[in-house]
């Protein structure tokens, strides 16, 4: 009776996880609920020129486990677009989209009878020096740096007409008065009057001037600030005033699957040169030799959304279903600027690739355990321009239901506007 009471309390004392029997006596251990499970949930968090800081709910070694809140800092010069604070939650993705994007202060006003010259038009940290045309003194601030506050250091500067107008006088003449007579007739050129600010009178506002040349045979030339500049092969330009004008700011952006090469904005200057380097869009060069998994990802990042495909074989069913759809719509995944990634087959025996470029198998393999892919079903996930999982799938969907999820993003609206002034669709 006292053994099968020994054995009944041992049982019982086992069914609570709270103690162990040495033969003697019972002996306290860990509870098994007290021991943090730390199992990934959500991507990695990856901010550019920003800092982050997770807390987890039970201290875990991972940051990115589920109910992880994770606090999103940018550096100086840089600010918040989306939200500063995301959750992970259960459906594997983080509760909203974060970016730092670089300050960019509001356009200085050119000074009248002046101008200015930048060394980075109006990003953060760009210097601004002010200058007066011939004949005009410069008179407030010489300079203006665009601070983090997305406000300009200086910038009240005016040019002021000081110099007095120069008198031409003619030449010194003598003339002997006619016998008889006491007076003589005297004539002379008008004396001339040039002023080095000479200009008219125009009332309060901005006010565009042109000078056209014309010869004896009516040809005419018409004077030019700048030389026009041309939009880039596979991307698009956008100015604000014409396109040649002095303090004329053109920005530049590339079609998807190419990147900016040169400047991103460039100024129409008083010397009549276009500030920064010449713009090209250049095709976007993946490097499938790379180490691991999250270096292939850092290459798309603020540059292109990432589409990957898991499937266990390339026969199986929706992955057949899911390529066949795609293949009809590669404008509109160009259009939205979006890479598919094919993770095909069960390791070793695996053929990935990103278009007609192999991904070895290793880094394959990286790939499905870094974002959580099972090799052995069918399964997608859609990735933002900033590495953030938006959306995942078990079953293959069209290619409208993709477009449909992408041109909610905050980014994508933006894009969509310029295409749209751009001319460019599908």
């Amino acid at each position: 009776m006292d053994t099968w009471m020994c054995v009944y309390m041992l049982v019982g004392l086992q069914l609570s996880g709270s103690f162990a029997y040495d033969g003697k006596r019972p002996i306290q251990t860990v509870p098994v609920e007290s021991r943090a499970v730390s199992v990934p949930w959500c991507a990695p968090v990856k901010v550019k020129h920003g800092h982050v800081s997770c807390q987890t709910p039970r201290g875990e070694r991972n940051k990115n486990v589920l109910g992880t809140r994770c606090k999103i800092r940018c550096k100086t010069g840089y600010e918040m677009h989306g939200d500063s604070e995301i959750l992970c939650m259960a459906s594997k993705q983080w509760s909203g989209n974060y970016a730092c994007r670089e300050v960019r202060c509001p356009k200085l006003a050119m000074p009248s009878n002046g101008g200015y010259k930048c060394s980075d038009g109006s990003y953060f940290n760009s210097h601004c020096q002010f200058f007066c045309s011939p004949g005009y003194t410069l008179r407030g601030d010489l300079s203006a740096s665009c601070q983090s506050s997305r406000t300009w250091s200086g910038g009240n500067s005016v040019c002021v007409d000081v110099d007095p107008p120069v008198i031409t006088c003619p030449n010194i003449k003598e003339k002997t008065a006619e016998p008889g007579k006491l007076t003589a007739k005297v004539t002379w050129d008008t004396p001339e009057g040039k002023d080095t600010a000479d200009g008219s009178h125009f009332p309060e506002g901005n006010h565009k001037l042109s000078y056209t040349v014309f010869d004896r045979a009516e040809n005419k030339a018409t004077l030019r600030r700048c030389t026009p500049l041309s939009v880039p092969d596979n991307g698009w330009m956008k100015c604000d005033s014409a396109a040649d004008n002095y303090g004329a700011t053109c920005e530049f952006r590339c079609l998807g699957g190419y990147e900016l090469r040169g400047s991103a904005a460039r100024v129409c200057q008083f010397n009549m040169e276009w500030s920064g380097l010449e713009t090209s869009c250049a095709p976007m060069n993946i490097n499938v030799g790379v180490r691991s998994a999250a270096a292939l990802l850092d290459q798309f990042y603020e540059k292109r959304r990432v589409l990957i495909i898991s499937a266990p074989s390339a026969a199986n069913h929706y992955y057949r279903f899911q390529m066949t759809n795609l293949q009809h719509a590669q404008c509109g995944l160009d259009l939205r600027h979006v890479t598919v990634i094919e993770l095909v087959g069960v390791y070793p025996a695996q053929i990935s690739r990103i278009r007609h470029r192999l991904i070895p198998p290793g880094l394959a393999l990286q790939l499905r355990l870094l974002l959580q892919l099972s090799q052995n079903s069918f399964n997608m996930v859609l990735l933002d321009k900033q590495g953030v999982d938006k959306q995942r799938y078990t079953f293959p969907i069209t290619a409208a239901e993709i477009f449909t999820t992408i041109d909610t993003f905050l980014l994508r609206t933006e894009e969509s506007t310029l295409q749209k002034e751009a001319g460019q669709s599908c």
